[in-house]
């Protein structure tokens, strides 16, 4: 705003003007107001108001003085994408204690489909995530061939086949791995520097607080001084 416009947007709003004088270096104005407020307008344009009263006089002058930083709040993303295999007990228990943390987990099975295959399903809801907690759990059995006595318990192919999925999405950093009764488990990777969490019999009690951690360092809101 210009000077003129300035002064006559304060008259409009009532405002008494006792005071107007150049600064030093004569690049703007002063207004000294009958009600405290000083208004600096330069001659570039921008303004801005100190002293006494200044949210309502910032008000009569449009409440957004120009040349000033305007921050953006962005909404906090607290939704996190969950895989399973066959371990709904465990899929529960994870579901509540997200939402306890105030997060809103995306599972596969409780979304629409809208027509969409499972792979394009899965790659249009971890668009909306900037997390994601892979559930391994020891659901089937598995060895070389002729080698039964390498058998190991392993996750659901389809949770192997999801967790690569996600992590060509996300990044291993943004992917955590539950990992159930690890001392029996096949790990359903080889590939280095996975976020792995063993728990055996209580995930909330001896997984949940350093899944918390991680997902706070990539920016999700939790209170880990409650869990």
């Amino acid at each position: 705003m210009k000077l003129d416009e300035v002064k006559s947007a304060l008259k409009n709003a009532g405002y008494a003007i006792n005071q107007e004088k150049r600064t030093g270096n004569n690049t703007g104005s002063q207004l000294r107001l009958e009600n405290g407020a000083i208004v600096n307008v330069w001659n570039n344009g921008n303004f801005n108001v100190q002293g006494k009263n200044t949210d309502e006089v910032n008000a009569a002058l449009g409440n957004a003085p120009k040349g000033t930083i305007e921050v953006k709040v962005e909404e906090q993303n607290n939704k996190v994408f969950v895989v399973y295999g066959h371990d709904k007990a465990a899929r529960n228990n994870l579901e509540a204690m997200l939402r306890r943390w105030g997060l809103e987990p995306l599972i596969l099975d409780q979304l629409p489909s809208e027509g969409q295959t499972i792979i394009e399903k899965l790659e249009s809801n971890t668009a909306k995530v900037e997390f994601a907690v892979v559930l391994s759990t020891p659901d089937d059995i598995g060895y070389r061939s002729g080698h039964e006595d390498e058998a190991a318990y392993r996750a659901r192919q389809n949770v192997v086949l999801e967790l690569g999925m996600l992590l060509s999405k996300l990044g291993r950093k943004k992917v955590a791995i539950l990992l159930n009764q690890q001392e029996n488990m096949e790990r359903p990777s080889d590939i280095q520097g996975l976020i792995y969490i063993p728990y055996k019999d209580d995930l909330e009690k001896e997984a949940g607080l350093t899944l918390a951690k991680e997902m706070v360092s990539q920016g999700y809101s939790i209170d880990v001084a409650k869990i």
